[in-house]
């Protein structure tokens, strides 16, 4: 069974090219700079808590607890986000981020 969201798996069946260069773009970015995967799940987390993305920070939850990251790094992350996304979204961000810790 796999640990990727039913709808990624769906849209890979259907448009295997178009996911096969999504990531492929995504392993170069991440191989493009010094940045270790811990750290870089770590900017994932911020980034998907700014934008608001509820799916995208769950999914990088579980990509920083692969990478090592642990539920007091992964909560502190979101808690850095407060001063520049304000205390509703940072909120937001942290019951996401305990829909999967919890």
């Amino acid at each position: 069974m796999s640990d990727k969201p039913k709808q990624y798996l769906k849209f890979g069946e259907k448009y295997r090219d178009v996911l096969n260069a999504y990531e492929n773009m995504g392993d170069a970015v991440h191989g493009a700079g010094p940045l270790d995967e811990k750290s870089r799940a770590l900017v994932k987390l911020g980034i998907s808590a700014g934008a608001r993305m509820e799916g995208a920070l769950h999914s990088h939850v579980r990509k920083a607890l692969d990478a090592g990251c642990s539920h007091d790094e992964i909560r502190h992350a979101i808690l850095l986000s407060l001063p520049t996304i304000g205390l509703p979204n940072m909120m937001a961000a942290m019951t996401w981020v305990n829909d999967i810790l919890e």
